[in-house]
């Protein structure tokens, strides 16, 4: 109890004392000596410091840029087919050299390892002759003339090819693969 009285007497002190010094300091007023009038003074602006670039226009070592040599990053991959001039002439069907690993292959060749029916569309599970599995449905392209599924049933998938002869005629021919019976 009696600590307790000390320490609040010795903040009161604290407090006391740094009030008293805080306050007797007052400043003199002195009396300031007129200054005589002077002429305005106009104020002059510092010129802006140009920033400066990294890029130089013109005039600079460094060598001019050149994108003609550069690949156009919005053209297209695919061309567009441009229609012939006749009107019954057959639809021009070139090997394009992008094709898919599923194009590279004889239509007839792959076998149908699973049929899934579906409440919108059927999808197929088809294994190419290198062993490669796709997931296809209807209206992809297949095999290396041109192939297009056409339709997938229960049990078998019908592809549509559209291919050139030797004589240049147009032919088309269709081939359904069914599905291999369970083992």
């Amino acid at each position: 109890m009696i600590k307790r009285a000390r320490n609040k007497q010795v903040i009161i002190l604290f407090l006391v004392l740094s009030l008293a010094v805080s306050g007797c300091k007052k400043k003199a007023e002195t009396p300031q000596p007129q200054a005589k009038p002077q002429a305005p003074v106009t104020q002059v602006q510092k010129p802006v410091q140009k920033q400066l670039s990294s890029a130089q226009v013109g005039g600079g070592n460094a060598p001019a840029l050149n994108f003609s040599l550069k690949k156009d990053p919005f053209k297209p991959l695919i061309a567009k087919a441009e229609p012939s001039a006749g009107k019954n002439a057959a639809p021009v069907i070139s090997k394009n050299t992008n094709m898919l690993p599923i194009q590279s292959f004889d239509a007839s060749k792959f076998k149908v390892s699973g049929i899934v029916a579906g409440l919108k569309e059927n999808k197929a599970l088809i294994i190419d002759p290198a062993g490669k599995g796709y997931v296809v449905k209807q209206g992809m392209l297949i095999g290396n003339n041109n192939g297009r599924i056409t339709k997938i049933s229960n049990n078998a998938i019908e592809i549509a090819e559209q291919y050139r002869d030797e004589s240049g005629h147009t032919k088309k021919r269709v081939i359904k693969l069914t599905l291999s019976p369970k083992r």
